[in-house]
Protein backbone atom coordinates (compact mmCIF):
# COMPACT_ATOMS: atom_id res chain seq x y z
CA UNK A 1 0.00 0.00 0.00
CA UNK A 2 1.30 3.42 -0.88
CA UNK A 3 1.22 6.00 1.89
CA UNK A 4 2.84 9.38 2.45
CA UNK A 5 4.65 10.04 5.71
CA UNK A 6 6.48 13.35 6.17
CA UNK A 7 5.88 14.22 2.49
CA UNK A 8 7.70 11.08 1.30
CA UNK A 9 5.88 8.17 -0.40
CA UNK A 10 6.35 4.68 1.01
CA UNK A 11 5.18 1.29 -0.24
CA UNK A 12 4.21 -0.53 2.95
CA UNK A 13 2.79 -3.98 3.49
CA UNK A 14 1.57 -5.56 6.69
CA UNK A 15 4.19 -8.32 6.42
CA UNK A 16 6.90 -5.77 5.69
CA UNK A 17 6.05 -3.79 8.82
CA UNK A 18 5.97 -6.97 10.91
CA UNK A 19 9.37 -8.02 9.57
CA UNK A 20 10.85 -4.55 10.21
CA UNK A 21 9.63 -4.59 13.82
CA UNK A 22 10.76 -8.17 14.47
CA UNK A 23 13.40 -8.18 17.18
CA UNK A 24 12.80 -4.51 18.08
CA UNK A 25 12.10 -4.02 21.78
CA UNK A 26 9.11 -1.75 22.48
CA UNK A 27 9.86 1.55 24.17
CA UNK A 28 7.68 2.80 27.05
CA UNK A 29 4.29 3.95 25.77
CA UNK A 30 3.45 7.55 26.58
CA UNK A 31 1.22 8.41 23.63
CA UNK A 32 -0.60 6.62 20.84
CA UNK A 33 0.45 3.04 20.20
CA UNK A 34 0.00 0.21 17.72
CA UNK A 35 -0.16 -3.54 18.27
CA UNK A 36 2.18 -5.48 15.97
CA UNK A 37 2.16 -9.19 16.57
CA UNK A 38 1.91 -9.67 20.32
CA UNK A 39 3.66 -6.42 21.22
CA UNK A 40 2.45 -2.87 21.61
CA UNK A 41 4.78 -0.15 20.26
CA UNK A 42 4.63 3.66 20.38
CA UNK A 43 3.60 4.86 16.89
CA UNK A 44 6.57 7.23 16.69
CA UNK A 45 8.95 4.29 17.25
CA UNK A 46 7.25 2.29 14.50
CA UNK A 47 7.34 5.28 12.16
CA UNK A 48 11.06 5.79 12.78
CA UNK A 49 11.84 2.12 12.11
CA UNK A 50 9.78 1.71 8.94
CA UNK A 51 10.67 5.07 7.36
CA UNK A 52 14.21 5.48 8.74
CA UNK A 53 13.36 9.12 9.37
CA UNK A 54 13.82 11.24 12.45
CA UNK A 55 10.74 11.17 14.70
CA UNK A 56 10.45 14.95 14.49
CA UNK A 57 9.87 14.72 10.73
CA UNK A 58 6.43 13.07 10.94
CA UNK A 59 3.36 13.15 13.16
CA UNK A 60 1.88 10.27 15.12
CA UNK A 61 -1.33 10.76 13.14
CA UNK A 62 0.42 10.01 9.84
CA UNK A 63 1.71 6.70 11.18
CA UNK A 64 -1.64 5.82 12.81
CA UNK A 65 -3.48 6.36 9.50
CA UNK A 66 -0.98 4.13 7.67
CA UNK A 67 -1.12 1.39 10.31
CA UNK A 68 -4.94 1.36 10.36
CA UNK A 69 -5.03 1.07 6.56
CA UNK A 70 -2.67 -1.89 6.80
CA UNK A 71 -4.96 -3.58 9.32
CA UNK A 72 -3.09 -3.02 12.59
CA UNK A 73 -4.90 -2.09 15.80
CA UNK A 74 -4.02 1.36 17.11
CA UNK A 75 -4.64 2.61 20.64
CA UNK A 76 -5.25 6.11 21.96
CA UNK A 77 -3.16 7.81 24.62
CA UNK A 78 -3.32 5.73 27.83
CA UNK A 79 -5.20 7.29 30.73
CA UNK A 80 -3.48 8.06 34.00
CA UNK A 81 -4.11 5.45 36.73
CA UNK A 82 -7.27 6.24 38.66
CA UNK A 83 -8.53 8.74 36.09
CA UNK A 84 -11.20 6.34 34.83
CA UNK A 85 -12.58 5.75 38.33
CA UNK A 86 -13.02 9.45 39.13
CA UNK A 87 -16.11 11.21 37.89
CA UNK A 88 -16.17 14.67 36.30
CA UNK A 89 -16.78 16.42 39.65
CA UNK A 90 -13.83 14.64 41.28
CA UNK A 91 -11.54 15.45 38.34
CA UNK A 92 -12.57 19.13 38.41
CA UNK A 93 -12.03 19.27 42.16
CA UNK A 94 -8.58 17.72 41.79
CA UNK A 95 -7.67 20.29 39.13
CA UNK A 96 -8.75 23.17 41.37
CA UNK A 97 -6.63 21.92 44.24
CA UNK A 98 -7.13 21.83 48.01
CA UNK A 99 -7.70 25.61 48.41
CA UNK A 100 -10.93 25.44 46.38
CA UNK A 101 -12.61 23.26 49.03
CA UNK A 102 -12.14 25.85 51.79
Amino acid sequence: MRCVIARFPFELTKNGVMEAMEGVAPEPITGESVTIGRRQYPVKQVGAVITRQDRRDFSAGEVVRAMVKLGFTCHAVPQAPGAAAAGPVQRASALLGPSAAA
